[in-house]
């Protein structure tokens, strides 16, 4: 049975305790109902999934820093309900920075943004298990830095099918000299990323992933489709999906925990990983942590200024 990997020395979440106040750099973070289980089947409680995030934010927060964070709660675990909530909550910390977003509406939305490990734990402590960020940064939020598939299983599909798709995907791009990235959903897929120079608005980014996909699709059409209409799909498809592409939406960040059964994380894994076979169960709670400090962060490329796309000679 799985249990969840030891916090490091810096920031200790303990054991046999409901509630405790931490320090993470300059600030002292209020954690509560310690205790509480996530996780019934593995006995993983809100503590546990606290020590693994403390365990990689190394690696996760390069990823989170100055995006807005749309909040997944679970306040009761995976077996109790749970809601979205984008306004960051009153009161909080005074340390707790905002991303203030107009939407179409003319209402400004508040969202938070994980800077930190302070910031971190705070929004974990709501219970966030997966992490939902923006693919944009909060300097230009109709301006992202990546565009990515979202290749789910549809009925009759397995997740060795979700893998060829993929590699056809890389094929297809790597004919353009594009690079791509690609991590576990955590649930039944897998999501692909593309680094972009920022330039074009999130609706192009949408327009030029839909007809990708659509190319895709019709190159492969029997293994792979873009109808997002479930009605409409045909069985044993992997859906392409574009649509996350659109604003405002988001995707489980890199090293997310999911509210599955197992506690699997979205993990990023090589081609060759890839290539050479891999199972969504592989990658845990108890395990990540592990990998990170062996192979370092897969996805730091990502985030690096040199390799992105210039989208824009294709639109």
């Amino acid at each position: 049975m799985p249990t969840a990997a030891a916090a490091p020395r810096s920031v200790a979440i303990p054991f046999g305790r409901s509630e405790a106040a931490v320090r993470a750099g300059r600030y002292t973070v209020k954690l509560t109902h310690l205790d509480k289980t996530f996780w019934p089947t593995l006995g993983l409680t809100k503590g546990d999934l606290l020590r693994y995030y403390v365990a990689v934010a190394p690696a996760l927060l390069p990823h989170l820093r100055q995006r807005a964070m749309v909040m997944k709660r679970y306040p009761n675990g995976i077996s109790g309900k749970c809601f979205f909530m984008k306004h960051a909550p009153s009161p909080r910390p005074e340390w707790i920075e905002i991303c203030h977003i107009e939407h179409d509406s003319g209402n400004i939305v508040d969202f938070p943004m994980v800077q930190n490990l302070a910031s971190l734990l705070w929004v974990v402590n709501l219970g966030c298990i997966d992490l939902n960020q923006w693919y944009s940064r909060c300097d230009d939020v109709d301006r992202p830095d990546y565009l990515h598939f979202d290749l789910d299983p549809g009925s009759g599909a397995s997740f060795d099918r979700v893998t060829e798709v993929a590699l056809y995907i890389r094929e297809i791009l790597q004919d353009f000299g594009i690079s791509t990235f690609v991590k576990t959903s955590g649930s039944t897929g897998l999501h692909m990323y593309i680094p972009i120079v920022r330039g074009p608005v999130q609706k192009d980014v949408w327009t030029f992933t839909k007809a990708l996909a659509r190319t895709i699709a019709s190159r492969h059409p029997k293994i792979a489709t873009a109808e997002y209409l479930i009605a409409k799909r045909p069985r044993g498809r992997v859906l392409v999906d574009y649509n996350q592409n659109a604003w405002g939406k988001t995707l489980a960040s890199v090293y997310s925990v999911r509210p599955t059964a197992h506690a699997t994380v979205s993990t990023p894994v090589t081609w060759d990983e890839l290539e050479h076979g891999i199972e969504i169960e592989q990658f845990r709670i108890d395990n990540v942590p592990a990998r990170i400090a062996k192979l370092g962060d897969v996805w730091a490329p990502l985030l690096a200024p040199r390799g992105r796309v210039r989208l824009d000679q294709y639109l």
